[in-house]
């Protein structure tokens, strides 16, 4: 009897234990602290010096073992040269995520770095390393200049946007002193005589109307014409 009542015992022991799936899942799952802020406003100071201003529409905190914080909507960064009203360079993109413990920040989408010096960096991925002050990335690049843009893969720049290195540059584009404009366009129909170059082209323009022009009488058409008069007046 004894023997007996420990089984059932132990069956209703097995029976209280078990849990869903889903269950133990959620208890097993270790639960992540999310902070968020909108609007923010960020200063970053490098040797004593206050050398940057973050701003972004939302911050999202995450905390786990190594916490990290993210912009998920874009966000924007000025770096100062000596004070706050000097702004060297600017830096934008849709997509950024910093790591606390590294302090490191990835950006991603349509990054882009400017100065005042109007060169400009464009690309899809982009690292900021603080305690470096640099910007690298092993990923496409282009640098637009006034005169040039530069293409390449992978690129190596301090934080102000002073100087940029190119790890592999793979073309150059001039750029007219005018800018790109819309060329016109020339209708192959159009035909004109000699090679058909654009300096002997002919346009469509319409003839001017027809005027005849009088015959002019040779001498010997009138001496002609004077015997024919002489004759007739003889006849007469």
């Amino acid at each position: 009897m004894i023997k007996y009542l420990s089984y059932i015992l132990c069956f209703l022991f097995i029976v209280a234990c078990e849990n869903s799936e889903e269950e133990i899942n959620a208890l097993t799952t270790k639960r992540i602290a999310v902070e968020e802020a909108k609007f923010i406003e960020s200063y970053l100071s490098q040797g004593g010096k206050m050398r940057a201003r973050l701003t972004a529409p939302v911050m999202n905190r995450y905390q786990t073992d190594s916490p990290y914080i993210e912009f998920p909507n874009t966000l924007h960064v000025d770096f100062f040269k000596d004070s706050l009203l000097k702004v060297e360079s600017q830096l934008d993109a849709k997509y950024g995520r910093y790591k606390e413990s590294d302090n490191k920040v990835f950006l991603r989408d349509s990054v882009i770095v400017f100065n005042d010096k109007k060169d400009t960096l464009k690309c899809q991925e982009l690292w900021w390393d603080q305690n470096l002050e640099k910007f690298y990335t092993d990923k496409p690049v282009q640098i637009h200049q006034p005169d040039k843009i530069i293409f390449g893969n992978g690129l190596e720049a301090d934080q102000a946007f002073n100087w940029w290195v190119i790890t592999q540059v793979t073309g150059e584009l001039l750029v007219p002193k005018g800018g790109f404009a819309t060329t016109p366009v020339i209708d192959s129909s159009m035909t004109a005589p000699g090679d058909g170059g654009v300096d002997s082209l002919q346009l469509n323009v319409p003839p001017p109307p027809f005027r005849p022009v009088p015959r002019m009488r040779s001498p010997v058409d009138s001496a002609r014409e004077a015997q024919r008069r002489a004759r007739d007046s003889a006849r007469q």
